[in-house]
């Protein structure tokens, strides 16, 4: 598909047969027009990620193409070093987890996950570009949870639409450390629709992901072993080859995904290899997730995630 309009000639390749593209045609630190973000915002809806190649930008560009799509968050509830100046980004980097964990790590968390459920208002969208990178390995996959959804049978979609699910942020720290004890002090926990209406397409999309909803494995009303055998069912079918796409990671690469449709998956392939892997991310400000009867998501405990 190729999209054209008055500015610029924006180029738009899927990667695969249900999610992903490849954008190119246009310049993430010039000044974009709204037909131009009007554009991108279309195919994130369309693809649910988008790619973005050999983009010269830092963190300022970063944040400010963030700003055209929404309000721009802190770069995370939790996070105490982001880069000086810069409160919004929050950096990938295997350096930290080495720090933090006591040896190396592709990602922070290397499960499938979508960003930060456990807020009552999980992101909306997420900004992901890459700074230094192995010389191979450390590929990000994503998963379209729409299409997941769209083909469970009926009769199984029809019972996922009646569950919530708790969703918590796990420590993945050294225990007793600084960030351990501030992760637990501050507990961020929410209860969710395991299937979520998409504010902007109304598209149904399943909500669960391992990251948040792995421990306790809790679905309202069912007992623990009932909710891990559900949950684990749902996984299996959010995460099936066939409904993701895979990344591989270049100088001046950016990813582009919408929080509220994918789950995403950093491959631990590459933290035995000894090298560093660093990425910065940004954020959007989202709502409370809602169901398919209108139910919205509970708040348990910690606060509403919110930008400016």
């Amino acid at each position: 598909m190729t999209i054209t309009h008055s500015s610029a000639r924006l180029d738009v390749a899927p990667t695969s047969g249900y999610i992903g593209a490849e954008i190119s045609g246009v310049d993430l630190s010039g000044q974009l027009d709204a037909a131009t973000v009007a554009e991108i915002r279309s195919a994130l809806l369309t693809y649910k990620v988008i790619f973005f190649r050999d983009q010269q930008i830092g963190h300022a560009e970063q944040i400010a193409f963030a700003r055209l799509f929404g309000k721009v968050t802190a770069a995370h509830p939790h996070e105490e070093n982001p880069p000086e100046g810069f409160p919004e980004i929050l950096p990938i980097d295997s350096r930290r987890y080495e720090a933090q964990l006591g040896r190396k790590r592709t990602s922070y968390d290397s499960s499938w996950h979508t960003d930060v459920t456990a807020l009552v208002n999980p992101p909306s969208a997420s900004i992901l570009r890459a700074h230094i990178l192995p010389p191979y390995g450390g590929d990000t996959a994503f998963a379209n949870l729409v299409v997941a959804y769209e083909n469970l049978p009926k009769g199984l979609q029809d019972f996922a639409d009646t569950l919530d699910a708790r969703h918590a942020f796990s420590a993945r720290a050294a225990a007793g450390s600084q960030r351990d004890r501030k992760i637990r002090q501050t507990a961020l926990v929410a209860w969710h629709p395991v299937v979520r209406v998409h504010p902007e397409t109304g598209e149904r999309a399943l909500f669960v992901s391992p990251g948040f909803t792995a421990g306790p494995r809790e679905l309202r009303g069912y007992t623990p072993s009932q909710s891990d055998a559900i949950l684990r069912l749902l996984w299996a079918e959010a995460t099936r080859t066939e409904y993701t796409t895979r990344f591989r990671w270049a100088p001046g690469s950016v990813a582009f995904w919408d929080n509220r449709a994918t789950a995403h998956l950093a491959v631990p392939d590459a933290g035995h290899l000894g090298h560093d892997r660093v990425l910065y991310r940004v954020t959007l400000e989202g709502t409370a997730p809602e169901g398919v009867d209108g139910r919205t998501s509970e708040l348990v405990s910690g606060e509403p995630f919110y930008g400016s």
